[in-house]
């Protein structure tokens, strides 16, 4: 309830400045718009809806430090002490990562892919989207790059819980390479420059998680000794 409380209080806080909002969001690709160029709405309630919808997300990315602190203080109460250790920086770590997966996006995805798709752009055709696809669009890649950031923790996490060790992990590079391109290829736009943007990040995250579990898998296992 605490947590609940606290996402309606942060999107109280969003809703008043839900139009300054969107013209922020659109900006990367109102800047690569050629001359004269601008944004529609297609559906009647479009104006209404789009920029609603963007105030609830931002206050969900807004209030979840928030949700993932009641979260914590509901199980914390059943954990052990070297649980609890682990716990918070984990959490914290994650936040943090999934924050700077959403503004690796807006500041430099966001504009080249925009720059890309404008300049492919047929001759004769004019390049005007429409606000809510281009909501649901920008949404897709914040999500993506923000839980493709997660890779770290969730290797952490993996290593802790005795699925994986840094040294599968080590050796599973190659695949793991594979794999990263593969997620790339879905999760972005259908050309090459985002494609990259994302994987080569995903890639350096990886090698951060190997270098992570193999820190913290021998702390754990000096523990369980004593």
């Amino acid at each position: 309830m605490r947590g609940v409380l606290g996402l309606l209080a942060a999107v109280l806080v969003t809703l008043p400045f839900s139009h300054r909002l969107y013209a922020w969001l659109a900006a990367p690709l109102v800047a690569k718009l050629p001359e004269g160029a601008h944004m529609i709405a297609v559906e009647v309630a479009s104006p209404f809806f789009a920029p609603l919808k963007l105030a609830f997300f931002v206050a969900l990315v807004l209030a979840m430090p928030w949700l993932l602190y009641q979260a914590w203080a509901f199980v914390a109460p059943g954990l052990y002490q070297r649980e609890k250790r682990l716990a918070m920086p984990l959490l914290v770590s994650a936040v943090t990562l999934f924050y700077a997966g959403c503004a690796f996006a807006y500041f430099l995805v966001l504009p080249t892919v925009f720059g890309f798709l404008t300049g492919v752009t047929p001759e004769g055709v004019a390049m005007m989207t429409d606000i809510n696809a281009y909501l649901d669009f920008v949404l897709v890649i914040f999500l993506a790059f923000g839980l493709s950031f997660e890779l770290p923790v969730a290797l952490v996490i993996l290593s802790l819980l005795g699925w994986v060790t840094p040294e599968q992990m080590k050796e599973a590079r190659g695949y793991a390479i594979v794999g990263v391109f593969i997620v790339a290829a879905i999760v972005t736009p259908p050309d090459v420059i985002s494609q990259l943007m994302l994987a080569i990040p995903m890639m350096l995250l990886y090698e951060l998680g190997i270098l992570a579990s193999r820190w913290l898998v021998p702390s754990r296992d000096r523990a369980r000794d004593s």
